[in-house]
């Protein structure tokens, strides 16, 4: 074959191979958009049943419970959704962070502790968000400056922070009282109690944050392509660290609105680590590009408290809780590995 006719089929082929990289993302587009679509009509399903089908469901003091009881699973899956959204949709190899429970445990401890300790709030508060900072740090050292994967290293300070928490509270329930979980507990604004402002606020601030910002589209840069953004000069052990410290704090703050409904602390507090990866996870399918957000996050909440609520009010065993969340994050994740393989937007 002649150069002149390579010369003269070259712009033909290019415009053909264009033609099916717009066609693949086009298709890409419109299956997670059903997706979307779907898990949002699944999410109303559940809540439209359970209104008919539960008594009491449907009453709006019963749907602000819902997301009064959401709100720490809400705080601890949010740091997820960040520490994943920075890292990586490989949980492996990407980001997860696997401590967040403990973390929680640990900084209710300590807030626990000193206050009793005769500590005011704001002081108490200063050192629970120090414990949690400092759980994050040493997560993003042990990810980011040794290179150990973050299912490992995170894995590995649970057990610390779960050892910590055993050896501050002696394994016992310790009760606390102060006017800072008076106020979180008692205080109410239009009809809302303290908890479920603390989850809107909360859920407003990091939703202008990860998706608003020039930190937060660099963030998912990063998450995304990360060499693509050391070659564009981000710091991304900066970025990745953020996101540690981001999850530790959030989960300190999750351990106060803990320590305000529990009155103390109480070991046990790491069993909420399945609904977080489940949450978290979900987040994808709520999203157009099944990435994880902070607003599918909400979303996720949502529909796994108002399928606990409902589950109660229908007198169904907990245990039907956990297997229902077993086969959700089964379903989140083959959905994402099939989106992933066939070139996701």
């Amino acid at each position: 074959m002649s150069s002149n006719l390579i010369a003269e089929q070259a712009p033909a082929f290019l415009d053909s191979s264009a033609d099916l990289e717009d066609r693949e993302t086009r298709r890409a587009r419109h299956r997670s958009q059903i997706i979307r679509l779907g898990s949002i009509a699944a999410l109303v399903a559940v809540f439209a049943y359970f209104g008919v089908a539960a008594p009491g469901f449907a009453n709006l003091g019963n749907l602000a419970n819902i997301v009064e009881q959401s709100t720490v699973l809400a705080l601890l899956a949010f740091s997820m959704s960040i520490v994943v959204l920075g890292g990586g949709g490989d949980v492996i190899r990407g980001g997860i962070d696997l401590s967040l429970g403990a973390n929680l445990g640990l900084c209710a401890a300590a807030f626990t502790v000193a206050s009793n300790a005769g500590f005011s709030d704001p002081v108490a508060v200063a050192i629970t968000l120090a414990v949690g900072a400092a759980v994050g740090l040493v997560n993003a050292f042990a990810v980011v400056a040794l290179g150990v994967l973050p299912l490992l290293a995170t894995l590995a300070v649970m057990n610390i922070c779960g050892g910590a928490e055993l050896v501050l509270t002696q394994n016992t329930v310790i009760s606390a009282n102060s006017p800072l979980l008076s106020y979180i507990t008692g205080a109410s604004w239009l009809g809302l109690s303290m908890t479920d402002w603390i989850l809107v606020g909360a859920a407003i601030l990091l939703i202008a944050l990860v998706h608003g910002t020039r930190w937060g589209l660099r963030l998912q840069a990063v998450g995304g392509q990360r060499q693509a953004a050391r070659a564009a000069g981000l710091r991304v052990s900066a970025y990745l660290t953020g996101t540690y410290v981001a999850a530790g704090l959030l989960a300190a703050l999750a351990a106060i609105v803990q320590a305000a409904r529990l009155s103390g602390s109480s070991p046990g507090s790491g069993d909420i680590l399945l609904s977080v990866v489940l949450t978290s996870l979900m987040s994808v399918v709520f999203s157009r590009r099944l990435l994880p957000s902070i607003g599918g996050t909400l979303l996720s909440v949502l529909f796994i408290g108002g399928l606990i609520n409902g589950f109660q009010l229908l007198n169904v065993s907990s245990y039907w809780v956990n297997g229902v969340q077993g086969v959700l994050i089964l379903f989140v994740v083959a959905v994402r590995s099939l989106s992933l393989r066939r070139g996701s937007v």
